[in-house]
């Protein structure tokens, strides 16, 4: 199962006790005080992993906690300190203080580390309580408890273009068409649930990964149908395609669809709205009446945007499409980033 958000308390470690001790050894008179420090308690750590695609784990078992410290011992053995809690996370993650909605970090990168837990400190033995007026302190400290934290988990995915369109528009088919994914492709609507990436490949030394979330439908902005989840994995992309059913069968109005897409984009916000984009006027194939396309691209060039008429069953203009949306990924607006593989 594909799970993009969960929330999770996690416990650190809390510090050894320190301890009060003497030495004890025949023929040495006066040993004075040996107890040793308590070790610190481990802490928790969240680490981003490309093995890792979904917050599935933290979804069922949602709570953790590192190991505590140990206590010190005589003789001035200090207590071990406590194993570090590593948990892995999805390349992509956004973390969150859930009581305060802080954000803690964001881990995009491959190995990036993230502390959300500190380990307690272990408490001091008697040894360091000594002095020339006190040289039998009986006196240690306890370890101090470890950070507890409850933290909220967002899965946005990584992704260099990003499709979006409403069900049955060709999305799935076309992402299948130009890479390796395989995503669920059916005639009915909705058939993707879940977002899809693939690795689209322009020449032998370059690349981009391109992003397919789940159809919208009007009001996704504001929640309807989960579009406000799946408009969130569009928000890291560099560009925006808005694919577009042109065909007679969909019983919908091309140029209207991309005006509503416009519309829940922008009222979206948080930039989006700001990002390179271009029209993708799928299903060529199934086109009888031109006069479909000719409106469709009246208002794609009103917005600026350019255009890509392609075929995603048959592969027609599917290349041209990849080319450009590549030029325009690498162009003066495009993201930032090197996509040289």
């Amino acid at each position: 199962m594909w799970i993009d958000e969960a929330v999770l308390e996690v416990h650190a470690g809390r510090g050894g006790n320190g301890v009060v001790s003497f030495r004890r050894e025949k023929f040495v008179p006066r040993g004075g005080p040996d107890g040793g420090h308590g070790g610190d308690g481990g802490s928790v750590w969240l680490i981003a992993s490309s093995r890792q695609n979904t917050l599935a784990d933290f979804r069922y078992r949602p709570e953790y906690r590192a190991e505590r410290g140990h206590h010190g011992e005589g003789s001035r053995k200090a207590g071990r300190r406590g194993v570090d809690l590593e948990l892995a996370v999805p390349i992509g993650t956004l973390v969150k203080d859930a009581e305060t909605e802080e954000v803690l970090g964001d881990l995009t990168e491959e190995d990036q580390r993230l502390l959300v837990a500190k380990g307690g400190v272990g408490g001091r033995g008697n040894t360091s309580f000594a002095s020339a007026m006190n040289r039998a302190p009986r006196k240690s400290e306890p370890g101090a408890p470890g950070e507890e934290r409850r933290l909220a988990l967002e899965l946005k995915l990584l992704a260099d273009v990003g499709l979006v369109g409403f069900p049955n528009a060709g999305k799935s088919t076309f992402i299948s068409r130009v890479s390796a994914a395989r995503p669920k492709i059916a005639d009915y609507p909705f058939t993707t649930l879940v977002p899809h990436l693939g690795v689209v490949s322009v020449s032998e030394e370059a690349s981009f990964v391109l992003a397919d979330v789940p159809g919208l439908i009007p009001g996704a902005s504001e929640g309807a149908g989960l579009g406000d989840r799946f408009l969130r994995h569009l928000s890291r992309t560099g560009c925006l395609v808005y694919f577009v059913d042109v065909s007679e069968g969909s019983g919908r109005e091309p140029d209207e669809d991309l005006k509503a897409l416009r519309h829940e984009i922008e009222a979206y916000g948080g930039g989006m709205e700001l990002k390179p984009a271009a029209l993708g006027a799928n299903k060529l194939d199934a086109l009888v009446d031109g006069s479909r396309l000719d409106a469709l691209e009246r208002v794609a060039n009103e917005m600026g945007l350019p255009i890509f008429s392609v075929s995603s069953a048959t592969g027609e203009g599917c290349r041209e499409m990849v080319q450009g949306l590549y030029r325009l990924l690498s162009g003066p607006n495009g993201s930032s980033g090197d996509r040289q593989r």
